[in-house]
């Protein structure tokens, strides 16, 4: 192609109207820049997500299908009127998973944290100490030992500016009326430890902007004493997950058209996240395709000018016996080399600006440089050079039926 005198005449074109081109074809590079870098963002979005779950691939979550009813603050007599995973059903999660794993119960609710005069809100939650180290790693400091210790998630220690051996209390549990003065001292938690950065994870479990305390200090607050809202069970074999989640199935929600519990693992939520993030992505590309659309009308514009401004050369070449399929691939020729000056700039563009936009908005560039990820770059290239081509072929169709004489006559 590049001996064909015809691409010469191209290049040289371009080259003639350099500036009018290089503006032309920045649509392109905004274009594709505009999706690579969008498709390679939810496509790290998408992998964080996946790996981040893998790590409680073998939780089985199980909640309640009527949400807890108790306010935050109520007194332990409340708990007649909250609805949850009852004692009966947690003996019977145990009975079903026996040798084969661990049942984790949890209480849990939203609430606000203060330290001095720094207000943060999250989750607390209330469990077996003996149960934490089972799932969450306390990187700093030591378990919960006594009734008024706690655990403090990663991120909300960095929000509250707190550590090892400060204090926070948890304001909404002194809103409601106390059961005793006791409960009320209670309000203030020592920090022992601080628990790692966790992410999203299968098991619902979001500690980094949360707490963890004992589950006797949970029910003295927000009472709910064997109403959990939450029950995890780690399997041994991973294999077992399908065998296990069948049994507690069968043995808890015997009434099909009321089911008394909900049952999820790593897989049910990593479809449902990854679906949601594939139309969130689709949908973003869908805007950076409306911006090659304007490009796909520049490129034309110019086409139409260049066709224009070379009239009388169209009519000699047809009147010295050129083929018409000659001249129509002379502007297909220009359309391709408007097309790959933008779509080359913008990969190379794609590759700065992606990465920088990746490492903002997700802290992380693990998997940038994946196959997965970096294929939207090639893919964004290849539009842009079709969109061109495409925006050519009539500029090309109506040089190339131009009738000879009228176009020598042309001024």
């Amino acid at each position: 192609m590049i001996g064909d005198i015809f691409f010469q005449l191209s290049v040289r074109s371009v080259r003639l109207n350099f500036l009018r081109s290089i503006l032309a074809s920045i649509g392109i590079v905004i274009g594709v820049v505009a999706i690579s870098t969008m498709g390679m963002l939810g496509t790290n979005m998408q992998l964080q997500v996946k790996d981040q779950l893998s790590s409680s691939a073998n939780t089985i979550v199980i909640t309640a299908d009527a949400i807890r009813m108790g306010p935050p603050g109520s007194s332990p007599s409340s708990s007649s009127t909250e609805t949850g995973i009852k004692k009966t059903q947690l003996n019977k999660i145990k009975a079903v998973v026996g040798a084969n794993g661990s049942v984790i119960p949890l209480y849990s609710t939203s609430t606000q944290f203060t330290s001095g005069n720094v207000p943060a809100r999250g989750t607390i939650y209330g469990m077996d100490p003996d149960d934490v180290t089972k799932f969450l790693n306390v990187g700093n400091g030591t378990n919960i030992a006594s009734i008024n210790e706690a655990l403090v998630g990663y991120t909300l220690a960095e929000s509250l500016g707190v550590t090892i051996g400060d204090k926070i209390k948890i304001s909404s549990a002194s809103e409601g009326p106390p059961s005793n003065s006791s409960s009320a001292s209670r309000a203030t938690v020592k920090i022992v430890g601080i628990i790692d950065a966790r992410g999203t994870v299968a098991d619902s479990v979001s500690t980094d902007n949360g707490i963890v305390v004992s589950k006797e200090w949970y029910v003295a607050q927000y009472g709910g004493k064997d109403v959990y809202d939450q029950v995890n069970v780690i399997v041994d074999d991973t294999d077992q997950i399908a065998e296990i989640e069948e049994a507690i199935d069968a043995k808890l929600n015997t009434d099909e058209k009321t089911p008394a519990v909900r049952i999820s693992d790593a897989s049910s939520q990593l479809d449902t996240i990854s679906s949601t993030l594939e139309t969130l992505t689709t949908f973003v590309l869908a805007i950076g395709g409306i911006s090659l659309l304007v490009a796909a009308v520049s490129i034309f514009n110019v086409m139409m000018m260049s066709v224009n401004e070379r009239v009388q050369e169209i009519g000699i070449l047809l009147s010295i016996g050129t083929e018409t399929g000659e001249v129509r691939k002379m502007f297909v020729y220009e359309a391709v080399i408007l097309g790959i000056l933008g779509a080359g700039i913008g990969g190379v563009m794609s590759l700065v600006i992606g990465y920088s936009v990746v490492d903002a908005m997700m802290g992380t560039t693990e998997f940038f440089f994946l196959p997965d990820s970096l294929l939207y770059i090639p893919e964004g290239m290849l539009v842009g050079v079709v969109v061109c081509v495409l925006s050519g072929l009539y500029p090309a169709w109506r040089a190339s039926n131009m009738d000879p004489i009228d176009a020598l006559r042309s001024e």
